[in-house]
């Protein structure tokens, strides 16, 4: 008799992979017991494939329902999630889709739907009360290059080859223009949301990297030190300074983890 676990980990694999085999002899009553368990894998496939297409809307709107639902059936098979929160299921799904369809879809669409991945993220955040100049000035000179700053929940950052931030305007927009062009130009954008509302920004280089080097919890003198890698001028004061005037740090640390 297989232990719990075992027909656990083979209930999983039977609805991930499509294989029944180990469960044949643990599937009992009525007349067909692997025609019942088909159900189950049926629903866990189209409620997965569903929540891709509602996590997409844009990247549907962009290439089609058919592409976008042929990758996500392929994405649920190869990909099952792997924490309980379906919210954070498809995560990985923009790269997915256009390496499923790298030889036809279009160059854009990854940058497109890892925006609109980043727009949906941020759109669900919660403002928390933003650190002030003096709460920077507390910290003490000495000690601010160690320091962390945390940024608010509600930003992302996405760096793209193609202007795909005038692209997602013309989708939230509800309009569909008679013609458009997308540049062919590298932007690094700051999505910037609070409750359903989303702000789409365009930055310069060495401030994208200061500001995603601190959303990603390094100290703020390793963040300067990366952002002057991109740019010796880079103004440490004046970026600072606009952090704190527009709201985005949430709290200011001791010390990051990791840059003891």
């Amino acid at each position: 008799m297989p232990s719990l676990a075992d027909v656990q980990a083979n209930v999983r694999r039977a609805l991930t992979s499509g294989d029944v085999t180990p469960l044949a002899s643990v599937l009992v009553g009525g007349g067909s017991p692997l025609h019942r368990f088909a159900i189950h894998q049926r629903h866990y496939q189209a409620s997965l494939v569903t929540a891709l297409r509602e996590k997409f809307p844009a990247t549907l709107w962009l290439i089609g329902s058919d592409t976008v639902a042929q990758a996500a059936h392929a994405f649920v098979r190869a990909h099952p999630p792997l924490r309980p929160c379906i919210a954070e299921y498809g995560s990985d799904f923009p790269a997915f889709l256009a390496a499923a369809h790298a030889d036809a879809m279009p160059p854009y669409v990854r940058s497109f739907a890892d925006l609109e991945w980043a727009v949906a993220q941020a759109s669900i955040a919660i403002t928390e009360p933003s650190a002030t100049w003096s709460d920077v000035v507390a910290v003490g000179a000495d000690a601010l290059p160690g320091t962390a700053l945390r940024l608010q929940p509600g930003l992302r950052f996405i760096h793209a080859k193609h202007a795909v931030d005038e692209l997602m305007k013309v989708y939230l927009g509800g309009t569909d223009p008679d013609q458009f062009t997308l540049a062919d130009e590298d932007v690094w954008l700051q999505v910037r949301g609070e409750r359903g509302n989303i702000d789409l920004a365009r930055l310069d280089a060495p401030t994208f990297t200061f500001r995603t080097a601190l959303f990603g919890g390094q100290a703020l003198g390793h963040a300067v030190e990366q952002a002057l890698g991109r740019d010796a001028a880079f103004d440490t004061a004046s970026a600072l300074r606009m952090l704190i005037a527009e709201g985005l740090v949430a709290s200011i640390g001791p010390r990051s983890r990791g840059d003891a």
